[in-house]
């Protein structure tokens, strides 16, 4: 088969050139169940079948809403888009308000779900959406129908199959294919509209950046499917052969890592911080000469280069330091990772040293949901790989820098717009080229650097300009400091909202003998604390120029996350939301 060009092409080229026993492996009661190949394409077909009997037009649209990543996701996603209609992909955490929005938004007529959590937001708000006509579930739930149900009203009707390979035959890889809406950090959803083309693309020139055996190797999968970064290597791995095993929650990564020992997987930012800060907290639970030993390797780590730019004795030292110390990262991560692509945020220097010093290899790469989403990425062969960048941009395309600064995008993968808004798509959309809203650099040897996001920099009341990502980023080193948020936008200087990272203040407490109160609400104003706050502070301030040094801070109570409403679901802070929730606290660092 030639190379696939639309999105419903890959099972096939996998089957043609790949065929797995395990291309979709998702754990059941316990046990990892493997649907083959040749499975995979027999099921998205009967949905294919059973969605054209059910009365399923080209060009409609069908949601899908999941709460982890399954195989049942992947089928209805190739059963979708054979028929001519379009799947939009919905964050299952979002508000029944935003459920509500993207559903009527892109009039879904129908929606695929995973379980009775997501179906009870259905309920509350589907005599609000007059295009929709049912609703199937993965899971087996009372008061709703199965997604099974589907696939047998396609096993009732094998003769709707000319039907199906007719509506293939007439779609063309620059036809619209999925509807993404895009979390944003501020305002109402926008719906993505990306074709087959750009997706497709964006998985082929992908390939030649992750270290994959054709056929061979092993994914873990657990980023969210309907962000497009999972989504567009989840087509990679069908095209490369991957055998890819979802993961069944974020709580179970670590153990799922170990019984998968995959080659390749996904992460954000977040995630590996949260992974390096609890080994560090074990590090400090460790004595003596093993406490040494421990930092003596985190420490050399911290100072890693790529391609031995340290000299032979660094490398020395480090082969002896993985071997006594890193060997156990290894083995927590599954003990056979090649690559771990990270994306959707920037990821802090350090963390990209100490990983890959541990022979745990992550790139860092860019893109956006318009982008489909890759941009650029970084590969440790052929001198690919630089820390603090986001890799060189993948083939055909194109990165030019504005007279501003911010970076313009031309290539395959650039979406066709904003559905129903032809205004925002023109805001973005000019002279041929995306403009990203982001702010960058290219250096010399043709590495992308992203240093901040265009619309959150902001002036101080003094004229300066002051880009609080790279503040963030710095100060989220700090072990005490789970999330930070940068403000001061027309005030005097900037301040910061800060959420600590409430399980290391209570080792910090204990260990130090302090009475600072276990709850937050409390410990937010002790004096003790705050002192240790300002220290942490004082410290990355000394990187900054004197108007963009944090001058004043507040502590809050709250754990941010995606269900609080603070955080994107791929965790990015949601500086509005953030500001309005602390609109007390904001007005107090400013003596108001």
């Amino acid at each position: 088969m030639t190379d696939p060009k639309r999105l419903f092409d890959f099972p096939y080229y996998q089957l043609a050139n790949y065929p797995q026993e395990g291309a979709l492996v998702t754990k059941v009661n316990g046990e990892w169940v493997k649907t083959s190949t040749q499975e995979y394409i027999d099921k998205a077909n009967a949905i294919s079948r059973g969605l054209i009997k059910l009365g399923v037009q080209p060009n409609d649209k069908i949601a899908i809403i999941s709460m982890t990543n399954r195989t049942e996701w992947n089928i209805c996603d190739i059963g979708i888009l054979q028929t001519g209609a379009q799947d939009v992909p919905i964050y299952p955490t979002i508000s029944e308000e935003e459920y509500e929005y993207v559903l009527n938004h892109s009039e879904s007529t129908y929606v695929f779900i995973s379980c009775a959590e997501v179906l009870e937001k259905i309920n509350k708000i589907k005599q609000n959406v007059p295009s929709l006509k049912g609703v199937y579930c993965f899971d087996t739930i009372d008061n709703c129908d199965n997604w099974m149900e589907v696939i047998a009203l396609g096993d009732e009707n094998k003769n709707l199959q000319e039907e199906v390979d007719k509506r293939k035959d007439a779609i063309d890889e620059n036809d619209l294919a999925t509807l993404i809406y895009t979390s944003g950090t501020t305002g109402k959803p926008k719906g993505v509209m990306l074709t087959h083309k750009n997706i497709a693309s964006n998985a082929k020139h992908s390939k030649g950046r992750l270290p994959i055996v054709m056929g061979k190797s092993k994914a873990l999968s657990f980023l969210p499917v309907c962000h497009i970064y999972e989504r567009m290597l989840l087509y990679m791995y069908q095209y490369c052969g991957v055998s890819i095993h979802f993961a069944e929650s974020l709580d179970t990564i670590s153990d799922n890592l170990k019984e998968i020992n995959p080659e390749v997987m996904t992460a954000v930012p977040r995630l590996l911080e949260k992974v390096y800060d609890k080994i560090i907290a074990k590090g400090n639970d460790l004595t003596g000469v093993k406490k040494n030993l421990f930092f003596w390797a985190v420490d050399l780590g911290l100072k890693w280069e790529p391609y031995g730019q340290n000299g032979w004795w660094y490398e020395t030292k480090l082969g002896v330091a993985r071997k006594l110390i890193f060997s156990k990262w290894q083995e927590a991560l599954g003990g056979n990772l090649q690559a771990i692509a990270s994306g959707s945020a920037a990821l802090q220097p350090r963390l990209a040293r100490v990983f890959n010093a541990a022979g745990c290899p992550v790139m860092e790469g860019y893109g956006l949901t318009e982008t489909s989403p890759v941009v650029s990425v970084n590969d440790m062969r052929d001198h690919g790989f630089k820390i603090g960048t986001v890799g060189k941009p993948l083939p055909d395309t194109e990165v030019k820098i504005a007279e501003d600064g911010e970076i313009l995008i031309k290539g395959p993968q650039v979406m066709q717009g904003y559905y129903k808004d032809p205004e925002q798509t023109e805001e973005v959309l000019k002279n041929g080229y995306f403009h990203t809203g982001d702010i960058g650099e290219i250096d010399a040897d043709g590495f992308l650097k992203i240093t901040d996001r265009k619309k959150s920099m902001f002036k101080t009341s003094g004229g300066k300009y002051v880009a609080p990502q790279l503040i963030e980023n710095a100060m989220k080193q700090s072990s005490f400091i789970d999330q930070i948020l940068v403000v001061g936008e027309g005030e005097k200087m900037p301040a910061a909202l800060i959420q600590p990272n409430w399980d290391y203040v209570a080792d910090w407490n204990k260990k130090k003998g302090h009475t600072i109160s276990e709850d937050p609400k409390e410990a937010v104003t002790n004096e003790i604390l705050i002192a240790r706050f300002q220290k942490e502070i004082d410290k990355y301030n000394e990187r900054f120029g004197k108007w963009e040094k944090v001058k004043t801070f507040a502590l809050t109570p709250d754990t941010w996350s995606i269900e609080g409403g603070q955080l994107t679901p791929t965790m990015k802070a949601k500086r509005k939301v953030i500001k309005e929730m602390y609109k007390d606290l904001y007005e107090g660092l400013y003596g108001r």
